[in-house]
């Protein structure tokens, strides 16, 4: 039952994403959402995390196991973003989703944003990257997503020198 909610959930989210930017999901918006929102829709995380970004302590929550959402072996989100008015710790910088197997496939990843702004493969994994602010990495031999990274637009893509299928693997923005 638990599959088939995650399964309707995963669609639903995609059929929003369709008229959303690449860097949307599940009400979360880098550099808009804020703590007070994340809680009220996923209530209190799994764990946190103090880490330290570009010189100052922030906060990475991470929702695992039964608290993830729907679809997902893990919600990792980090917090802490600089704007011109100055640094805001309580506002989503990134988040990472892990999904389980066949939740996102690349054909459902592409329906729900688009093609990508440029595609590559590093080893066996293989990944998109879209512009407006998503990396999604795939598992080798199959067309699973594993990874699927959250962020504002990005200026270029990575190794933007080359083009086509080939080339290095983003960095976890």
């Amino acid at each position: 039952m638990r599959a088939l909610v995650a399964v309707t959930w995963c669609v639903a989210a995609l059929l929003v994403a369709r008229s959303a930017v690449a860097s949307e999901w599940g009400l979360l918006v880098p550099a808009q959402t804020t703590q007070t929102l994340v809680t009220g829709s996923y209530g209190a995380p799994t764990r946190t995390e103090t880490v330290r970004m570009d010189g100052r302590d922030v906060q990475e929550w991470i929702y695992e196991g039964n608290q993830a959402p729907a679809g997902m072996r893990r919600l990792t989100i980090d917090f802490g973003v600089a704007a011109a008015d100055g640094f805001h710790p309580e506002v989503i910088r990134q988040f990472t989703l892990e999904p389980n197997p066949a939740i996102f496939t690349m054909a459902m990843v592409v329906y729900g944003w688009g093609q990508p702004t440029r595609v590559g493969r590093r080893g066996e994994t293989d990944w998109f990257f879209y512009q407006d602010g998503l990396v999604v990495y795939f598992n080798g031999g199959e067309p699973n997503a594993v990874m699927m990274v959250f962020s504002p637009p990005q200026a270029s893509p990575p190794d933007s020198s080359s083009s086509g299928s080939e080339g290095a693997s983003p960095s976890k923005p």
